[in-house]
Protein backbone atom coordinates (compact mmCIF):
# COMPACT_ATOMS: atom_id res chain seq x y z
CA UNK A 1 0.00 0.00 0.00
CA UNK A 2 1.65 3.15 -1.39
CA UNK A 3 1.03 6.20 0.44
CA UNK A 4 1.65 8.56 -2.89
CA UNK A 5 -0.91 6.23 -4.79
CA UNK A 6 -3.41 6.83 -2.52
CA UNK A 7 -6.79 8.72 -1.15
CA UNK A 8 -6.93 10.33 1.79
CA UNK A 9 -10.16 8.38 2.69
CA UNK A 10 -8.00 5.20 2.22
CA UNK A 11 -5.53 6.28 4.58
CA UNK A 12 -8.02 7.52 6.68
CA UNK A 13 -9.59 3.80 7.24
CA UNK A 14 -6.27 2.28 7.32
CA UNK A 15 -5.16 4.22 10.59
CA UNK A 16 -8.02 2.79 12.30
CA UNK A 17 -6.81 -0.37 12.14
CA UNK A 18 -3.47 -0.17 11.71
CA UNK A 19 -0.45 1.83 13.44
CA UNK A 20 2.80 0.55 11.10
CA UNK A 21 4.49 2.14 8.58
CA UNK A 22 7.54 1.75 6.08
CA UNK A 23 9.72 4.16 5.14
CA UNK A 24 12.41 4.11 2.72
CA UNK A 25 15.88 6.40 3.01
CA UNK A 26 18.86 6.46 1.13
CA UNK A 27 21.39 8.94 -0.34
CA UNK A 28 22.99 9.91 -3.50
CA UNK A 29 26.79 9.46 -3.60
CA UNK A 30 29.90 7.90 -5.23
CA UNK A 31 29.77 4.10 -4.48
CA UNK A 32 32.89 3.95 -6.94
CA UNK A 33 33.54 4.74 -10.64
CA UNK A 34 31.30 1.49 -11.77
CA UNK A 35 27.81 2.19 -9.75
CA UNK A 36 25.16 4.89 -9.61
CA UNK A 37 25.05 7.46 -7.44
CA UNK A 38 21.28 6.48 -6.21
CA UNK A 39 22.77 3.03 -5.06
CA UNK A 40 21.57 3.63 -1.44
CA UNK A 41 17.98 4.88 -2.86
CA UNK A 42 18.08 2.23 -5.82
CA UNK A 43 18.27 -0.71 -3.37
CA UNK A 44 15.52 -0.07 -0.69
CA UNK A 45 12.94 0.81 -2.88
CA UNK A 46 13.64 -1.98 -5.10
CA UNK A 47 12.90 -4.28 -1.64
CA UNK A 48 9.70 -2.20 -1.39
CA UNK A 49 8.20 -3.34 -4.43
CA UNK A 50 9.10 -7.05 -3.24
CA UNK A 51 7.79 -6.36 0.14
CA UNK A 52 4.35 -5.07 -1.24
CA UNK A 53 3.48 -7.83 -3.10
CA UNK A 54 3.44 -9.65 0.07
CA UNK A 55 2.57 -7.48 3.09
CA UNK A 56 -0.22 -4.72 3.40
CA UNK A 57 1.78 -2.23 5.95
CA UNK A 58 1.33 1.60 4.46
CA UNK A 59 4.92 2.35 2.51
CA UNK A 60 6.15 6.16 2.09
CA UNK A 61 7.85 7.31 -0.77
CA UNK A 62 12.37 6.27 -0.44
CA UNK A 63 13.87 9.64 0.64
CA UNK A 64 16.31 9.73 -2.17
CA UNK A 65 19.11 11.95 0.19
CA UNK A 66 21.08 11.59 3.33
CA UNK A 67 23.83 12.49 5.33
CA UNK A 68 27.22 11.89 3.39
CA UNK A 69 29.86 14.69 4.81
CA UNK A 70 32.75 12.57 3.83
CA UNK A 71 31.83 11.56 -0.05
CA UNK A 72 30.99 15.49 -0.78
CA UNK A 73 34.02 15.78 -2.88
CA UNK A 74 32.93 13.02 -5.41
CA UNK A 75 30.31 15.39 -8.39
CA UNK A 76 26.51 14.44 -8.10
CA UNK A 77 27.05 14.00 -4.13
CA UNK A 78 24.06 15.24 -2.31
CA UNK A 79 24.73 16.27 1.22
CA UNK A 80 21.97 17.13 3.85
CA UNK A 81 23.84 16.74 7.21
CA UNK A 82 22.95 14.98 10.27
CA UNK A 83 20.69 17.70 11.83
CA UNK A 84 19.09 18.42 8.26
CA UNK A 85 18.09 14.94 8.09
CA UNK A 86 17.23 14.63 11.59
CA UNK A 87 14.96 17.60 11.14
CA UNK A 88 13.28 16.08 8.06
CA UNK A 89 12.82 12.88 9.06
CA UNK A 90 11.46 14.09 12.34
CA UNK A 91 8.65 16.23 10.48
CA UNK A 92 7.97 13.16 8.51
CA UNK A 93 7.57 11.18 11.64
CA UNK A 94 5.51 13.22 13.32
CA UNK A 95 2.84 14.29 10.73
CA UNK A 96 2.84 10.49 10.36
CA UNK A 97 1.94 9.59 14.47
CA UNK A 98 -0.53 12.74 14.43
CA UNK A 99 -2.44 10.38 11.42
CA UNK A 100 -2.18 7.38 14.07
CA UNK A 101 1.72 6.22 13.18
CA UNK A 102 3.23 4.66 16.40
CA UNK A 103 5.28 1.77 15.12
CA UNK A 104 7.89 2.91 12.46
CA UNK A 105 10.04 1.08 10.15
CA UNK A 106 12.72 2.65 8.56
CA UNK A 107 14.39 0.38 5.59
CA UNK A 108 17.44 2.12 4.94
CA UNK A 109 20.47 2.07 2.35
CA UNK A 110 23.11 4.27 3.51
CA UNK A 111 25.82 3.74 6.86
CA UNK A 112 25.63 7.52 7.07
CA UNK A 113 22.06 8.36 7.95
CA UNK A 114 22.04 6.09 11.48
CA UNK A 115 23.17 9.17 13.72
CA UNK A 116 20.31 11.22 12.58
CA UNK A 117 17.58 8.04 12.84
CA UNK A 118 18.66 7.05 16.35
CA UNK A 119 17.84 10.27 17.86
CA UNK A 120 14.43 10.67 15.98
CA UNK A 121 14.11 6.91 16.99
CA UNK A 122 14.90 8.55 20.63
CA UNK A 123 12.24 11.00 20.29
CA UNK A 124 9.58 8.65 18.94
CA UNK A 125 9.82 6.61 21.92
CA UNK A 126 9.60 9.48 24.34
CA UNK A 127 6.29 9.69 22.96
CA UNK A 128 5.16 6.42 22.80
CA UNK A 129 5.50 5.60 19.50
CA UNK A 130 8.84 2.85 18.37
CA UNK A 131 11.12 3.00 15.54
CA UNK A 132 13.19 0.06 13.97
CA UNK A 133 16.02 0.86 11.69
CA UNK A 134 16.24 -2.07 8.98
CA UNK A 135 19.91 -1.19 7.11
CA UNK A 136 19.86 -3.97 4.77
CA UNK A 137 23.14 -4.18 3.94
CA UNK A 138 24.00 -5.24 7.81
CA UNK A 139 21.22 -7.28 8.07
CA UNK A 140 22.51 -9.61 4.94
CA UNK A 141 25.64 -10.26 6.83
CA UNK A 142 23.61 -11.57 9.07
CA UNK A 143 21.76 -14.25 7.07
CA UNK A 144 24.92 -15.04 5.18
CA UNK A 145 28.41 -13.87 6.20
CA UNK A 146 29.60 -14.80 2.89
CA UNK A 147 27.62 -11.78 1.78
CA UNK A 148 29.30 -9.20 3.85
CA UNK A 149 30.84 -6.10 1.99
CA UNK A 150 31.96 -2.81 1.87
CA UNK A 151 31.05 0.49 0.66
CA UNK A 152 30.44 -0.08 -3.48
CA UNK A 153 31.73 -3.55 -3.20
CA UNK A 154 30.64 -6.90 -3.92
CA UNK A 155 27.48 -6.73 -1.67
CA UNK A 156 26.17 -3.43 -3.01
CA UNK A 157 27.43 -4.12 -6.77
CA UNK A 158 25.34 -7.50 -6.87
CA UNK A 159 22.40 -6.11 -5.53
CA UNK A 160 22.30 -3.36 -8.49
CA UNK A 161 22.95 -6.46 -11.13
CA UNK A 162 20.49 -7.87 -9.81
CA UNK A 163 18.18 -4.69 -10.22
CA UNK A 164 19.20 -3.45 -13.21
CA UNK A 165 22.57 -4.64 -14.89
CA UNK A 166 23.12 -1.96 -17.27
CA UNK A 167 23.51 0.17 -14.70
CA UNK A 168 26.92 -0.96 -13.43
CA UNK A 169 29.76 -0.40 -16.03
CA UNK A 170 32.00 -3.40 -15.39
CA UNK A 171 34.93 -1.76 -17.72
CA UNK A 172 35.45 0.85 -14.76
CA UNK A 173 35.63 -1.64 -11.50
CA UNK A 174 39.42 -1.40 -11.99
CA UNK A 175 41.87 -3.91 -10.09
CA UNK A 176 42.50 -4.47 -6.54
CA UNK A 177 42.12 -1.66 -4.06
CA UNK A 178 44.34 1.12 -3.15
CA UNK A 179 43.99 2.96 -0.13
CA UNK A 180 46.46 5.92 0.90
CA UNK A 181 47.57 5.34 4.57
CA UNK A 182 48.33 8.21 6.72
CA UNK A 183 51.93 7.47 7.09
CA UNK A 184 54.33 4.66 6.70
CA UNK A 185 53.14 3.30 9.99
CA UNK A 186 49.43 3.96 10.29
CA UNK A 187 47.61 2.07 7.70
CA UNK A 188 44.46 2.81 6.44
CA UNK A 189 41.85 -0.06 7.03
CA UNK A 190 38.06 1.72 6.48
CA UNK A 191 36.29 4.80 6.21
CA UNK A 192 37.34 7.03 9.47
CA UNK A 193 39.92 4.06 10.85
CA UNK A 194 43.80 3.68 10.43
CA UNK A 195 45.53 1.01 11.78
CA UNK A 196 48.27 1.17 14.17
CA UNK A 197 50.21 -1.37 15.87
CA UNK A 198 47.41 -4.31 15.42
CA UNK A 199 44.97 -1.17 16.40
CA UNK A 200 42.30 0.43 14.86
CA UNK A 201 42.20 4.10 15.62
CA UNK A 202 39.09 6.31 14.82
CA UNK A 203 40.49 9.19 12.53
CA UNK A 204 37.75 10.71 10.30
CA UNK A 205 38.86 11.46 6.79
CA UNK A 206 37.30 12.61 3.81
CA UNK A 207 36.70 9.29 1.56
CA UNK A 208 38.94 11.29 -1.06
CA UNK A 209 41.77 11.26 1.60
CA UNK A 210 41.59 7.29 1.62
CA UNK A 211 40.29 6.20 -2.20
CA UNK A 212 40.60 7.46 -5.20
CA UNK A 213 36.82 5.37 -6.67
CA UNK A 214 34.79 5.84 -3.96
CA UNK A 215 34.64 2.10 -3.09
CA UNK A 216 36.37 0.61 0.17
CA UNK A 217 35.86 -3.27 1.63
CA UNK A 218 36.60 -6.25 1.80
CA UNK A 219 34.84 -7.62 -1.28
CA UNK A 220 35.69 -6.62 -4.66
CA UNK A 221 33.26 -5.42 -6.85
CA UNK A 222 34.75 -7.75 -9.51
CA UNK A 223 33.12 -10.77 -7.39
CA UNK A 224 29.72 -9.53 -7.78
CA UNK A 225 26.99 -11.20 -9.64
CA UNK A 226 23.65 -11.29 -10.73
CA UNK A 227 22.82 -14.68 -9.01
CA UNK A 228 24.44 -13.63 -5.53
CA UNK A 229 22.27 -10.48 -6.31
CA UNK A 230 18.61 -12.24 -6.30
CA UNK A 231 19.28 -14.54 -3.47
CA UNK A 232 20.66 -11.55 -1.23
CA UNK A 233 17.71 -9.73 -1.90
CA UNK A 234 14.96 -12.17 -2.49
CA UNK A 235 16.40 -13.48 0.84
CA UNK A 236 15.64 -9.69 2.63
CA UNK A 237 12.77 -9.00 1.15
CA UNK A 238 11.07 -11.78 2.93
CA UNK A 239 12.62 -11.67 6.05
CA UNK A 240 11.24 -7.56 6.31
CA UNK A 241 7.95 -9.07 5.75
CA UNK A 242 8.10 -11.70 8.42
CA UNK A 243 9.75 -9.00 11.20
CA UNK A 244 6.83 -6.26 9.77
CA UNK A 245 4.20 -8.76 11.82
CA UNK A 246 6.35 -9.22 14.64
CA UNK A 247 7.42 -5.78 15.16
CA UNK A 248 3.42 -4.78 14.93
CA UNK A 249 3.02 -6.53 18.67
CA UNK A 250 5.95 -4.62 19.77
CA UNK A 251 4.61 -2.97 23.41
CA UNK A 252 4.06 0.92 23.13
CA UNK A 253 5.08 2.86 26.38
CA UNK A 254 2.48 4.49 28.70
CA UNK A 255 3.00 8.14 30.04
CA UNK A 256 4.58 6.61 32.57
CA UNK A 257 7.12 4.34 30.54
CA UNK A 258 6.08 1.37 30.92
CA UNK A 259 5.56 -0.97 28.08
CA UNK A 260 1.81 -2.21 27.77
Amino acid sequence: MRLEYSRWPVIEEYFKDNDTVLIGIGSCESHGRHMPLGTDMIIPGYLMDKIEKKSDVLMLPVLPFGACDSLREFPGTINLGNELLYQLMSQVCNELYRHGARHFIVLNGHGGNLKSLDQVGFDLRRKGAIMAQLNWWLMAWDMNPQWKGGHGGGEETAAILAINESLVDKTEIGGPLEMHDLTPEITASGFNTSLYKGVNIHIPRLVTDITDSGWIGPDHPNTATVEWGNEMLDTTADYIVDFIEAFKKAPLKTEAGVGK
